[in-house]
């Protein structure tokens, strides 16, 4: 039952992380304009550079860790101040090498990067990864939820002008900062106080950096198509894939929610030497996602020609296109999700994890280099595809040797069946009518309640465990 709170928590605000930029960005374009808009853009670039190297794996790889000794409070203290300890270390490092940076090489725009410095600060006061591994979601969610509300809100108060971007970038990363010390008042009940000598930093370098180097690979796997597509084809193909991509990476949100939720959780029983409980956890995880996955990349593509110009303009038309031919993602990076962060991560088999990660980003590369010039923005959807195929696929066959994969996909058809009747059903109400926001309401209805009909009528296993968590909770 946590684990589903836990869900629920984390997807509720990756959503929220998704939509609210989508509110702020039209009035942040209009006021500050496309130059100061550049401006902020560009600095918070390098900084992003920065502050990724000096965290340095330490989030995840700390959420594992306080995962594996969550029960022996003096350990999971003295793991604590020494992961933190290096956390610190590594971003003073990083926040020295940015200033000198700055003053070395920039003069033009030095005050919004000193400002954009708050963001290297932030996250040397992150203790999130902390709660995760205690798979205390809750008080995470609700300040990074209070502080996101707060930051929106302040945007339209303090941003009424061009000049007013120093004003922007201090906000953002002035809540960034308060948002994270809000956390370590809670750690008082929650750990005691171990002596320096105990906490041996070091000892966590090697292997944050083990977890560092999918992390970045990952970070760059994500970028390269818009890089690719900006540097061979045209600005405007740049401009519509890059909205198609980010509303699906919306209903992405949703779905990718359970590897945060889950890593902690299969770390502890994988610390206990539970692992049927790991490979059971496993299974009803890869079929929940791929309940959830196929219904989500069935409506996308009944909807998405007339979603993308109705919702970001006539412009925007063949981001339409774009988003159903990257529907299929959803299915396999859900997939990925599941065997890669919530199974290969947690039992530490963090090599096979960097490979698929590597590999998918080469398949990427590749492919973008012979679809982009033909096809444009369809052709960087099309390679998206293809490298997050390999991902999985290279997944899949890493855990070859210790999960059955046939029981993996045994009820596939199931859900595919339903969710293939949704789309027959929602692509036709689509053409029917016209798009705004009370017909996209009837349509997003409409295909539910027929999928989770059709699910009913073939007996799919996941309205058995719908029904067991609520007996539960009961």
């Amino acid at each position: 039952m946590q684990v589903i709170k836990n869900y629920l928590y984390n997807a509720g605000y990756q959503i929220l992380l998704l939509i609210v930029p989508l509110i702020t960005t039209p009035y942040i374009s209009r006021v500050l304009g496309a130059h100061a808009s550049g401006i902020n853009s560009y600095t918070n670039g390098w900084v992003t550079f920065f502050y990724l190297i000096g965290q340095m794996g330490i989030s995840l790889y700390g959420n594992r860790e306080v995962a594996y000794h969550r029960d022996d409070k003096h350990e999971r203290s003295r793991i604590f101040w020494g992961i933190e300890a290096l956390q610190l270390c590594s971003i003073t490092l990083s926040f020295i090498a940015y200033i000198v940076v700055v003053f070395a090489f920039s003069s033009t725009f030095r005050t919004y990067y000193l400002l954009q410095s708050l963001w290297i600060v932030a996250y040397g006061l992150d203790v999130s990864w902390y709660f995760m591994g205690m798979e205390d979601f809750r008080k995470t969610v609700v300040r990074n939820t209070i502080v996101k509300l707060f930051t929106t809100a302040m945007i339209f108060v303090v941003v009424r002008q061009q000049s007013d971007l120093w004003k922007y970038i201090l906000l953002l990363g002035g809540a960034q900062v308060g948002g994270n010390l809000t956390l370590w008042p809670y750690l008082r009940n929650s750990i005691e106080w171990v002596k320096p000598s105990e906490w041996h930093p070091f000892t966590h370098l090697y292997p944050s950096l083990m977890l560092f180097i999918p992390t970045i690979t990952t970070q760059v796997y994500m970028v390269v198509n818009k890089l690719m597509l900006g540097r061979i084809g045209a600005q405007d193909a740049l401009g519509q894939f890059d909205y198609a991509d980010k509303l699906i990476k919306v209903v992405l949100a949703v779905v990718t929610a359970t590897g945060t939720v889950m890593l902690p959780h299969v770390a502890a029983m994988f610390a206990k030497g539970d692992y049927k409980a790991v490979r059971r956890s496993l299974y009803k995880s890869f079929d929940f996602v791929t309940a959830l996955a196929v219904p989500m990349a069935a409506g996308v593509m009944a909807i998405g020609l007339k979603l993308a110009p109705w919702f970001l303009g006539s412009q925007y038309v063949p981001s339409g296109e774009v988003m159903c031919i990257e529907a299929p993602i959803l299915v396999l990076i859900a997939w990925s999700n599941v065997t890669g962060t919530q199974y290969l991560m947690p039992i530490k088999r963090v090599r096979e994890y960097t490979i698929s990660v590597t590999v998918g980003a080469v398949v990427n590369i590749i492919a973008n280099f012979f679809l982009i010039p033909k096809y444009s923005s369809n052709g960087a959807a099309v390679a998206t595809v293809i490298a997050e195929f390999s991902v999985t696929a290279v997944q899949l066959y890493c855990v070859r040797s210790t999960i059955r994969r046939r029981d993996l996909f045994k009820e596939l058809w199931r859900y595919l069946l339903a969710g293939a009747v949704m789309f027959v059903i929602v692509f036709r109400l689509d053409q029917m009518m016209t798009m705004n926001i009370v017909n996209l309401v009837i349509q997003v209805a409409v295909g539910v309640v027929i999928y989770v009909l059709a699910l009913y009528l073939l007996r799919a296993p996941i309205l058995k465990q719908g029904i067991e968590m609520i007996k539960n909770r009961e």
